[in-house]
């Protein structure tokens, strides 16, 4: 197996569960509008596409999201709202912590600078393992599966292409990070993780 100096992981459905769907009866009881009116404004329209690309700062991005959603919800409505779909996931999360002793550890993950600045409230699990090593999109300018992403991220975190493990469930996201010249793994759960990493020498 080729070496391995950084281990490059997705967060959504690798390192925690996202429900979209606490989120959308959220916000339809603050906007009093139908969950799948909102889901067409905001995830349906390309809004969010756009603020994963880092076409949108933080205060465009909350204006644009109470703009779509009938309501102008904070920043603290905001993080409590995201808060409710980020459900830690134990298993890999070990892993990663474990990985750790042999490597360096990193999170790309198509999202808004939002939740990187507001990581510690959002994912305390993640950010007590990678801090400042959990990257965004859109603080690259561009998102999976791009492969401009993954080189740009790679060398915020201090690796190089060939030696970084990117692990994602989405495998045109891993097929955008091979053909960045990353080694890639598409992640389908704790158990496979755990024996794939071995056989880099990571576990």
């Amino acid at each position: 197996m080729p070496k391995i100096s950084l281990a490059l992981f997705d967060m959504h459905d690798v390192l925690c569960r996202y429900d979209r769907a606490k989120r959308l009866d959220d916000l339809a009881r603050r906007s009093g509008k139908p969950a799948d009116e909102i889901y067409a404004a905001i995830w349906g329209s390309g809004f969010e596409g756009d603020a994963d690309a880092g076409k949108l700062d933080a205060e465009a991005y909350l204006a644009g999201f109470g703009d779509r959603l009938g309501y102008p919800i904070t920043l603290r409505e905001w993080l409590d709202n995201r808060k409710l779909a980020t459900m830690p996931m134990p298993e890999t999360l070990a892993i990663m912590a474990m990985v750790k002793q042999r490597a360096k550890v990193a999170v790309l993950t198509n999202n808004h600078t939002l939740v990187r600045e507001h990581l510690n409230f959002l994912f305390p699990e993640l950010f007590a393992l990678c801090g400042e090593k959990s990257y965004v999109s859109a603080q690259f300018g561009a998102a999976k599966p791009d492969p401009e992403v993954y080189l740009r991220c790679v060398a915020a975190a201090g690796g190089t292409p060939s030696e970084t493990l990117f692990i994602d469930d989405s495998n045109t996201n891993v097929e955008g990070a091979l053909a960045a010249g990353l080694q890639g793994y598409v992640f389908i759960g704790a158990a496979s993780l755990e024996r794939a990493l071995m056989a880099y020498g990571l576990l």
